[in-house]
């Protein structure tokens, strides 16, 4: 006689599935075993989980794997979910195969210590610990099981790491500049002087569209806004042009039909690339990060005098005003800070030469 199949269970495409009702909960699920006797090992333990929960009120045990898949499940919709998966990815070999209950700080100690060997930044490991930070709270607040418990009791205190390795910025001279990007090719030469020029960042000056300028026929010039998709903070950046990043962009006008700067008739993915690590060395410039180019650009709009509201606006940095959305007067003005570091004077900004003769007396 042969083997009788459990009741509630089912095979689809080679895999047994689950659905039953089990004291008042349909448990509905994959079992992700394709032999039989293992399917209904697992249907036993499910049902056991069910059973202690609802009679005791003891919570099944669910690793951290299970907790990441719920998460990157549910907030496929967040900007950043790539970036947090793929801290989630790092995370996994060190405590995915954990219960909820065995994620802490000691746990957490072996991806930080192997983090570190790899020479990856504090600033970093802790982007990894705050997502297993946000999770755990999440699972012992919102996430409910069929008998109505969380999925946690109660989240565990993990502080994050004391940062003491960030790398500071380096804002470059005028005479650093022009060595520089003498030493870049010319495709990126242009997109390094439009960045120093309007304090974009490196994905915003890749992805910059023709079909996002704005024409601003009263001033004779033109903008760009970006959409919310493509800016870091999550909304709308106005880039305003100056002398010299206008004339970035009118000596490339016809290169392309969509992307305002590609390499060879194809956009380009990233500045940070080996022609520019090459250029840095050529130029004995190796602290020199992309970023940095955004940074000289505030850099030198302050030291120019231009107010920290007018900063923040060219910047593209988070505030309460409603950033794309100004008079011709407040663009005018706007421009002539913009066109403040393109002058002759800016040149010779002697609170820029004077931190950096400081910094290399150290």
């Amino acid at each position: 006689m042969g083997h009788k199949r459990t009741p509630g269970l089912y095979k689809r495409k080679g895999i047994w599935h689950i659905d039953k009702q089990i004291r008042g909960h349909r448990l509905c699920e994959s079992t992700g075993e394709v032999d039989l006797k293992k399917a209904e090992e697992y249907l036993a333990k499910k049902t056991e989980e069910i059973r202690q929960a609802v009679v005791y009120g003891v919570r099944p045990k669910r690793t951290f794997r299970q907790a990441a898949t719920k998460y990157l499940n549910e907030n496929q919709y967040k900007r950043r979910i790539c970036d947090e998966a793929l801290h989630l990815k790092q995370l996994d070999p060190y405590i995915g195969d954990l219960t909820l209950e065995s994620v802490h700080i000691g746990t957490l100690q072996y991806f930080i210590n192997a983090r570190r060997k790899q020479g990856i930044k504090t600033k970093s490991i802790n982007l990894a610990l705050g997502i297993v930070r946000h999770i755990l709270n999440v699972a012992a607040s919102e996430w409910l099981d069929g008998s109505n418990l969380t999925w946690l009791q109660s989240p565990p205190k993990i502080k994050l790491l004391k940062v003491t390795d960030a790398r500071k910025p380096y804002p470059l001279s005028w005479d650093e500049q022009r060595l520089l990007f003498s030493e870049l090719p010319p495709h990126l030469a242009r997109m390094a002087l439009f960045k120093v020029n309007t304090g974009t960042r490196d994905q915003e000056v890749c992805n910059l569209r023709w079909d996002w300028e704005v024409e601003v026929p009263e001033l004779e010039t033109s903008v760009f806004i970006i959409p919310d998709d493509f800016v870091k903070n999550g909304d709308e950046r106005l880039v305003i042009l100056n002398r010299v990043a206008k004339s970035v962009i009118d000596q490339i006008r016809d290169n392309h039909p969509e992307f305002v700067f590609t390499y060879r008739g194809r956009p380009i993915t990233g500045m940070n690339n080996s022609g520019w690590k090459n250029a840095r060395k050529r130029a004995d410039l190796t602290q020199v990060r992309v970023h940095d180019l955004k940074h000289t650009f505030g850099r030198r709009l302050r030291a120019a005098g231009v107010s920290f509201e007018d900063r923040q606006d060219l910047l593209g940095h988070k505030s309460g005003r409603i950033t794309t959305h100004y008079s011709e007067a407040e663009l005018s003005n706007l421009i002539k800070a913009a066109n403040r570091v393109c002058g002759e004077k800016s040149r010779k900004s002697p609170a820029l030469v004077l931190l950096k003769r400081k910094a290399a007396t150290r």
